[in-house]
């Protein structure tokens, strides 16, 4: 082995350690089920931290529709909190689902209310799509379709910039309607949270 290749790897090791050493992962069970609810990584690299079970819509700066319950999916979790973040970028999602007895039409012109705060409220018909690109941050969102997410909503608003955007996403369900809060904001070394 040269002694190139010998210093490269001594280098290589030499990172890991030193990433490894400031590592620290701590998990929150839930005592009913026994599964994780949460878990948050610290490394000196940046960090991971993720929250099932939230149930806050005030992360999303959304306000809850009145009379809506939180769906819970298969795990008993009916949304998630999600931080990634480091020196060079971050991402936060927050998605929240929930249900309601009435019309889809309905919750939507509640939510373009609620949403224009955060200016010009896009309705995207079907198909939930949550589009992140590499433009500029300050962009404001599109009703893009290029690289949709597959989920099986029939209607979404979008409000904000490609950054910092809110996504309400429905679609019929029985007599009522099912509808999901999606908060998604990124930023990158030049940028704050």
């Amino acid at each position: 082995m040269s002694s190139r290749r010998m210093i490269h790897i001594t280098l290589c090791m030499g990172l890991a350690l030193v990433a490894l050493n400031g590592c620290s992962v701590s998990t929150h069970h839930d005592s009913a089920s026994g599964q994780d609810k949460d878990v948050d990584i610290k490394t000196p690299l940046g960090s991971l931290s993720v929250h099932k079970g939230a149930t806050d819509p005030k992360d999303t700066g959304l306000a809850l529709y009145p009379g809506a319950q939180l769906k819970k999916d298969m795990d008993g979790e009916g949304g998630a909190n999600v931080n990634i973040s480091s020196s060079f970028f971050g991402v936060k999602v927050v998605a929240l689902k929930y249900q309601s007895n009435d019309a889809p039409e309905k919750i939507l012109a509640f939510y373009r209310k609620d949403m224009a705060k955060y200016g010009k409220v896009l309705d995207c018909g079907g198909g939930f799509s949550m589009n992140y690109h590499r433009r500029d941050k300050d962009e404001e969102v599109t009703c893009d379709r290029d690289h949709g997410s597959g989920h099986d909503y029939s209607q979404e608003l979008k409000v904000g910039t490609e950054n910092n955007q809110r996504i309400v996403a429905i679609k019929p369900s029985g007599s009522g309607s099912e509808f999901a809060l999606v908060y998604v904001r990124a930023w990158d070394d030049k940028s704050t949270l």
